[in-house]
């Protein structure tokens, strides 16, 4: 045989050896076929099938399509039809822990009185060791009410701290116990931002505001073990794994990032969990250095970026109005305090660009969400900050004249599904907003705004994708169930410049979804809350499955 035919066939063999091994590494880990699989992406939102190899979707298209992919190693597996969406990413979340062994009052109204209050903590100090903390969530007929502060919890129970905290989170009621167990004094000075509330004489009465509670929620979890914390921690996330939630983005204010990141790594977090700063502030001012240098982890599923201010209160305690202020909702929708003032929002967005971190800001009423927007334009307007995506939390007092200035500027709004149904508590909320024209869902999407949703409450987000395709405080802005999913993925994943990497079901992009129980977008409304992920994938790895799919 000629030398010039062995190279040839030497040649050809490489060639073949080459095309063979190039098809082989093509060949996909794992095929889902014959689903109802809603991707999030807008040109192609329903596929039968995809393909995923290591952590990423390498195709997507009919079951017959991506069968012909499979190679002789490639795991199968046949939906049956089942429902398959991206991985929810909760866009706004607060990971806590808290001292082991509190006792969590069970009330019969979501907005209870001092009749029924008192009568639970009384039940609660008859079983509770002395020394264990009570709390209880309360609304506004035990905020409105003077009588309920210090001295009266004292009387119910002096050996046990007592804490009662709004459902928002941005008011506590507690007594002496807890005001020592926490650590304040009672000369304390006032942190900007914060307030605790004193008698004519001076004395604390029990009453903490805005980042005086934020505080003091961080002094509490200081209290807690990394063996608590963790074990706290893994509940919260395996209930995740459950509802097919792949990423978290934890606003972390019981919690500062390093500790944070610590414990995810501890863990390890079966899921991405962005942690996002939530600093305190002092009576100096607010603590920028909190955080600073950003953590890294090697952990790959952990990432910290981001800082949060809250620029206001909430409707319910109205920031530091008075307790039994007689203003009405649409007052304080329209005219709530800021608890910083204006020169400290040009601070931060001045800070935001400095450090090429993105701002989130706590905008519950009209007065914060007007002045950063004019913050915004004095520092710079759209041309500056239309591509940074500094986020407003919530937007419930946006109203039809800030929506196009919201737009201009670039900002995405994450809603909660949970502050869609402040009827469930307060029966007049619905017609305030209906008359403000206030907390629009809908109307942002047809102005083209990017909306995504987080819990800060419930973490179900079928619970949450039901408020928002209800929308039971003002049922004419309610969205489809298919825009509240892509809210839930691919927008989360925009609010947190990942968009190329997650939240939606493409090739090439991260293989994190969830095989749902039911099918949420056909399910009665009021069985939504009932759906559970029966299998969990995040880069294609399975962190959660109820072994109800076969697997060939």
């Amino acid at each position: 045989m000629s030398g010039s035919i062995q190279t040839c066939i030497a040649v050809l063999l490489v060639v073949l050896s080459h095309v063979a091994a190039k098809s082989q590494q093509a060949a996909p880990d794992l095929v889902l076929l014959n689903g109802k699989i809603f991707t999030s992406d807008a040109a192609h939102p329903y596929v039968q099938a995809l393909a995923i190899r290591g952590e990423r979707i390498t195709g997507t298209g009919d079951s017959a399509k991506i069968r012909a992919l499979a190679g002789p190693h490639t795991k199968q597996i046949d939906l049956g039809g089942r429902t398959i969406i991206p991985g929810i990413n909760d866009a706004h979340n607060h990971l806590s822990i808290s001292p082991p062994n509190r006792m969590d009052l069970q009330f019969k109204s979501p907005d209870p009185d001092w009749p029924e209050v008192k009568a639970a903590i009384a039940a609660a100090v008859l079983k509770a060791p002395k020394g264990t903390f009570i709390y209880g969530q309360i609304a506004w007929k035990i905020f409105r009410d003077l009588a309920v502060n210090r001295d009266t919890l004292d009387q119910v129970a002096p050996n046990n701290p007592v804490i009662l905290e709004t459902f928002t989170g941005h008011a506590w009621i507690v007594n002496s116990a807890a005001i020592a167990r926490v650590g304040i004094r009672e000369d304390q000075p006032d942190p900007v931002g914060g307030r605790y509330e004193r008698s004519p004489k001076g004395r604390l009465t029990g009453v903490i505001r805005e980042y005086a509670a934020l505080n003091a929620s961080r002094s509490l979890s200081d209290q807690t073990s990394e063996a608590d914390a963790l074990a706290e921690l893994g509940k919260t996330l395996f209930a995740a794994v459950k509802w097919g939630i792949t990423t978290i983005q934890d606003m972390s204010n019981d919690m500062p990032p390093d500790r944070c990141v610590a414990l995810l790594e501890k863990m390890p977090t079966p899921i991405r969990v962005r942690v996002m700063r939530m600093p305190g502030t002092t009576p100096a001012g607010r603590d920028v250095q909190e955080g600073r240098p950003v953590p890294r982890s090697s952990n790959p599923l952990i990432t910290v970026s981001g800082t949060k201010w809250m620029l206001d209160g909430t409707p319910l305690e109205g920031t530091f109005a008075h307790r039994n202020d007689p203003a009405t909702m649409d007052y304080f929708l329209l005219h709530e305090q800021l608890t910083f003032p204006e020169t400290e929002i040009a601070s931060m967005l001045r800070e935001s660009l400095h450090d090429h971190d993105q701002l989130l800001l706590h905008v519950s009423a009209y007065p914060p969400a007007a002045a950063m927007l004019t913050a915004m334009q004095a520092e710079g307007g759209a041309q500056m900050w239309a591509k940074q995506r500094v986020r407003f939390e919530h937007g419930d007092g946006l109203t039809p004249d800030l929506i196009p200035r919201v737009k201009e500027m670039g900002i995405v709004v994450v809603q909660n599904g949970i502050h869609l149904a402040g009827v469930e508590v307060n029966p007049d909320m619905g017609s305030v907003l209906e008359r403000l024209k206030a907390q629009p869902l809908r109307s942002l999407l047809v102005a083209g705004i990017p909306v995504a949703l987080g819990s800060d409450g419930p973490t179900n987000p079928y619970l949450n994708i039901m408020f928002a395709s209800l929308d039971p405080d003002r049922p004419s802005e309610a969205i489809t169930r298919e825009q509240a999913v892509i809210a839930y993925t691919l927008t989360s994943a925009y609010a947190e410049f990942a968009e190329k990497d997650k939240g939606s079901l493409e090739p090439g992009k991260l293989a994190d979804l969830a095989a749902l129980s039911q099918d949420i977008f056909t399910v009665d409304a009021s069985d939504l809350p009932k759906t559970e992920s029966v299998l969990t994938m995040v880069g294609g790895k399975t962190v959660y499955d109820a072994k109800v799919i076969p697997h060939q």
